[in-house]
This record gives structure tokens, sequence and C-alpha cells, in this order.
């Protein structure tokens, strides 16, 4: 995490809240809560929630679903591979939970300007949590099969503990479309 939230612009709280309002829409939907918007010269081009349960498809993180949104827009506006990666460094992102590895990666390949999360992803955040994928220099091998990731300026801890408050809120309801174990849980006594 480069920098917490705590001194943020009235801009930056309101964008966040409008990230806030998708991953609310994640959680009415029974998804885990996250969701995010996309500026560009601040205005909201994307916006995305998680939709991994709904689509039986692990990769529809809220980053991955706007990232989709514009790339299936910019494609039906005829734009090439080098107007799209010029336009995605021109894009802010604002989500509420720290991205994920993968979903830092992708935006690290993009080339997206700058990022803006709420709470961090103390297991698989990868923003600074566990790996730092937002910074130019990179923790994985670029043999050539991957593709060049460019560095992000990352500000994270805005608006964090409403992000928590929806975590929280969805866990303790217990998640309905969690696996069910295939053995039953061994119950230990404490010594």
């Amino acid at each position: 995490m480069a920098s917490s939230g705590e001194e943020s612009s009235p801009d930056t709280l309101a964008f966040m809240e409008l990230a806030i309002e998708q991953a609310k829409l994640a959680l009415d939907s029974l998804e885990v809560p996250v969701g995010c918007v996309i500026l560009k010269d601040g205005k909201v081009i994307a916006a995305g929630r998680n939709r991994t349960t709904e689509t039986r498809n692990a990769t529809r993180h809220a980053e991955m679903e706007a990232i989709d949104v514009l790339l299936e827009q910019w494609q039906k506006d005829g734009l090439s591979q080098s107007e799209v990666a010029e336009k995605f460094s021109e894009c802010c992102l604002y989500v509420t939970c720290e991205p994920c590895i993968m979903c830092a990666a992708a935006l690290s390949i993009l080339g997206i300007k700058e990022v803006y999360y709420g709470c961090a992803n103390e297991k698989f955040g990868g923003c600074g949590s566990i790996l730092s994928l937002h910074l130019s220099g990179s923790e994985l091998h670029n043999s050539g099969e991957i593709p060049q990731r460019k560095g992000f300026k990352c500000t994270g801890g805005i608006m964090a503990s409403e992000a928590v408050s929806l975590f929280r809120y969805f866990y303790e309801q217990g998640n309905p479309n969690a696996p069910k174990p295939h053995r039953p849980l061994v119950h230990r006594a404490m010594n």
C-alpha cells in the first residue's frame, strides 16, 4: 500500500461511495461484497461487482467485470490495441478491497494509471499485502511469456471501515454458496 486514505478528497470519497454501492449490489446477490468503478477524465466509464457465484467463474472479480465492460466497448468502437492501452493509462480504479494478485497483475499489464482501495486484502492482496504488483519492478520473472507489467500509483485505506463492515455482514450471515465439506469436521478437545 502506497499510502493511507485518511485524508481523502471529497471526490475520492464520492467515487469510493460508488464502488461501495457496487459492493452492496454484490452482497444483495449473495456474492462476496466487492465493487469498483473505473474513471477517465473524472467521469465513471465502467463499474463492476463480484459475480463469481452467479457466473460460476472464479475470475469474475469486480475489477475484471469492469475491465471487460471497457474492452467490449472499445472493441465495438474499433480501437486498436495501442489505443486501448493509451485509454487504460488515463484511467483510475476505485475498489472496495485491495485488488487480489490476479486483478493487480491484470491492472498492471493493462497499464492503469492509479488505484484507490478500501480495506487491505491480507490473504490475497496484490498491492502490498502479499505481493506489490503495483510497483514497476516485478516479483514475477518476466521470461517474455508474461506480458510486460507497468507500475501504477496505489492508495489504500479509503472508507476501509465501510468495506470491512460489508465483509463482516456477509460472513456473519453465512455464505449459502460456500462448498459443503466432503467429510465431517473433526472436533478436538482442548487439553
